[in-house]
């Protein structure tokens, strides 16, 4: 369902407006050093919007798990000092996120201030979705804006409790997210083709389970493959093996082909005697992986007919590796579908996490269409959940 967004409202409705925005600002750290700002600027198109309307906008993100406790290293203060520079303007960060100080500062905004508010989860409240907490939060604000799309699939006082106290619209990074995967699923341009990849079958079941109802072909690979493997009855060696989902697997195949969806496992595998980067390797037949041996990438074989598949696609969904791409000797089955999809026509989209992490360091990120912010949100769409920060906001 289409959901209001920060764009239907105008400077009418924004000038002047306390706007309470929340972010997904959980920023990789190296100490106080912000070792990958993209989620701050991820959320630039919003707060710039809000901002240039004369809108007065309190943001409100978390960072790491500081389990209700105030822990200096899960401060936003790097946050803040980044934000800063890309805004070209001070962005202060108020020393808390609820009470009579923040209340203070944000009745002394002008219009079109900044201001970022501490972690929220120094409060065990907010990931209780606390009604009191939540009250709290919105006490301070006219309108709340949800743009944290790697949030919306957790029912928190920051991304659902609040919109029970005010009027709740799509910030311009959901919007964007929504339009993506709403068209890849409802409306794709064909064939859509997804990857699924990925260590255990056990995490992907339901996305498998949804996509056989859409997709054209699903191509598998990573550690579930061999879950797939030993199903059909062969040998895994010492590859990694979900014994209690070899049912499900067998489930799996066997809806493919009521749904006429052509499911491709790897031909060939890449195996290692170690699961190291200086272990003996050679390439086999999936059917010839011997004892005391794992699979630990996808073989040339299949890379030609993945990359085959790719190139035929009208939409391409990818989710999970192919391989244990963090050790180069084993990246090499994920990293040349990377570049196929950077040289492909098809509409891509990355669902976050470590395909994203794989994009990234292929150098591809401006070669794709979308990636994902949210890897576990982006897998419950995939999933055909309802996520409850989305559901929460106002219906077009």
């Amino acid at each position: 369902m289409a959901k209001q967004s920060v764009k239907d409202l105008q400077t009418k409705d924004l000038e002047g407006k306390k706007v309470l925005v929340r972010v997904d600002f959980n920023v990789p750290l190296d100490g106080t050093t912000i070792t990958d700002d993209a989620r701050i600027a991820a959320a630039l198109p919003t707060i710039n919007y809000l901002k240039d309307n004369g809108a007065k906008v309190i943001l409100v993100t978390h960072m790491g798990r500081p389990k209700g406790e105030k822990k200096p290293e899960f401060s936003l203060k790097p946050v803040a000092k980044q934000l800063s520079k890309l805004l070209g303007k001070d962005v202060p960060l108020a020393s808390d996120c609820i009470g009579e100080a923040v209340a203070s500062l944000v009745a002394k905004m002008g219009n079109s201030d900044v201001l970022l508010l501490e972690n929220l989860r120094y409060y065990k409240e907010e990931t209780n979705n606390d009604a009191a907490f939540s009250k709290n939060l919105a006490s301070i604000a006219d309108l709340y804006v949800n743009d944290a799309f790697g949030t919306a699939h957790r029912a928190h006082a920051s991304t659902e409790g609040v919109t029970k106290y005010l009027p709740a619209y799509a910030g311009m990074l959901i919007e964007k997210e929504l339009d993506y995967f709403g068209k890849a699923l409802n409306n794709p341009k064909r064939p859509l083709v997804a990857i699924i990849g990925g260590a255990k079958v056990s995490s992907k079941i339901e996305v498998l389970k949804n996509l056989m109802t859409q997709v054209d072909k699903i191509l598998i690979g990573g550690g579930m493959s061999y879950t797939f493997y030993k199903a059909m009855g062969y040998n895994v060696g010492k590859s990694i093996c979900e014994a209690d989902f070899i049912d499900t697997a067998k489930e799996i195949i066997k809806l493919a082909k009521e749904h006429d969806v052509e499911l491709l496992l790897p031909e060939d595998i890449l195996i290692a005697d170690d699961f190291s980067a200086e272990a003996n390797t050679k390439i086999v037949d999936f059917k010839s992986i011997p004892d005391g041996w794992e699979g630990l990438d996808i073989g040339p074989k299949s890379i030609k007919v993945y990359i085959s598949v790719i190139k035929s696609a009208g939409t391409v969904i990818w989710n999970g590796p192919v391989g244990v791409f963090e050790i180069d000797q084993f990246a090499k089955g994920t990293f040349s579908i990377a570049q196929a999809l950077a040289d492909s026509n098809a509409i891509s989209i990355i669902g976050g996490g470590d395909s994203a992490a794989a994009i990234k360091k292929a150098g591809l990120v401006d070669k794709i269409d979308h990636i994902s912010t949210g890897g576990g949100a982006s897998l419950e769409l995939l999933e055909g959940k309802t996520l409850p920060g989305i559901a929460a906001l106002l219906d077009k």
